[in-house]
């Protein structure tokens, strides 16, 4: 597979020597951006999903007219990680 590039980019000087300060042993500034572009692709995938998860919710509670309070949804969580604790306490 082929490579791309991205286009460069012009910072100030303080953001340049901010990112650097940062790095980890053997880690180049290229390697850093390239993290922190995937780690931000990331999250907008998945708040992008979140947000059309919560979408469908609200269109299906409307459809429905079936809807959950806070205590309720609440509730359900806390028992959901009770059980999870409970199962790796048994292990």
């Amino acid at each position: 597979m082929k490579t791309a590039t991205i286009p460069s980019l012009r910072v100030d000087p303080e953001l340049r020597a901010a990112a650097e300060s940062v790095l980890k042993k053997g880690e180049t500034l290229s390697a850093f951006v390239e993290n922190s572009l995937r780690a931000q692709i990331n999250f907008r995938q998945t708040q992008a999903e979140f947000i059309a998860r919560g979408l469908a919710s609200l269109a299906e509670a409307e459809r429905t007219g079936v809807y959950y309070s806070s205590e309720e949804v609440l509730g359900e969580l806390k028992g959901m990680l009770e059980a999870k604790r409970a199962e790796n306490r048994s292990k």
